[in-house]
């Protein structure tokens, strides 16, 4: 079944939860591709998989019956393919350490309820959640919402990552171009660095 999605040219693309898909709606939400072609599908994801793990029976990055729950290789190898990298936050860090201009987009990895129907499973999940820079403001492309929510400016993006990560089960993920994350200029202190090696030559 195709995933529901926004088809207003306009709007923001938003697709919305199906089955265990989170991995696959948070890379099309993230990369907006307005292209249906330049989308990534199912098969994609299940193909990294078998290159991931070639000579595995059970194929450890994605659920046993392959419908889904893909895990963090399979979306690292994913946004690759756009020319791009992910790079785990360390929580440890000041979210005021980071150069937002310089940063495609976000993953948060957050703990989340299995559910058959309306009956609520007790199994260990997460949930991929895409948050990007859109028309100007921070939009919150999670595809458990019915439409994509307005984070807003900058500054209250920072707020909304800084209360998200006092929780100790959730993760944030940078996703950056390439040629940033080789040259670590997604984060201040990497420019700061940098800027001391040339005035000491």
């Amino acid at each position: 079944m195709e995933s529901e999605k926004n088809t207003d040219e306009d709007a923001p693309y938003h697709e919305r939860q199906q089955k265990e898909l989170c991995a696959l709606h948070v890379l099309n939400n993230l990369f907006q591709d307005k292209n249906p072609s330049d989308r990534f599908t199912k098969k994609d994801l299940d193909d990294i998989c078998i290159r991931l793990s070639p000579d595995s029976f059970i194929n450890p990055h994605r659920s046993f019956l392959g419908l889904g729950n893909y895990d963090v290789n399979v979306i690292m190898s994913a946004v690759q393919r756009k020319g791009c990298e992910t790079v785990w936050f360390d929580k440890r860090k000041s979210i005021n350490s980071l150069i937002f201009e310089n940063i495609v987009g976000f993953i948060l990895n957050i703990p989340t309820d299995y559910r058959l129907g309306f009956v609520r499973i007790p199994l260990h999940r997460k949930h991929w959640i895409a948050i990007r820079k859109l028309q100007g403001l921070y939009c919150n492309l999670d595809s458990k919402l019915e439409s994509p929510e307005t984070i807003g400016t900058e500054e209250e993006l920072k707020d909304f990552l800084k209360s998200q990560l006092d929780d100790v089960n959730k993760e944030l993920l940078l996703v950056v171009h390439s040629e940033i994350s080789e040259s670590g200029r997604w984060r201040k202190d990497s420019i700061e660095h940098n800027d001391n090696k040339i005035n000491h030559f």
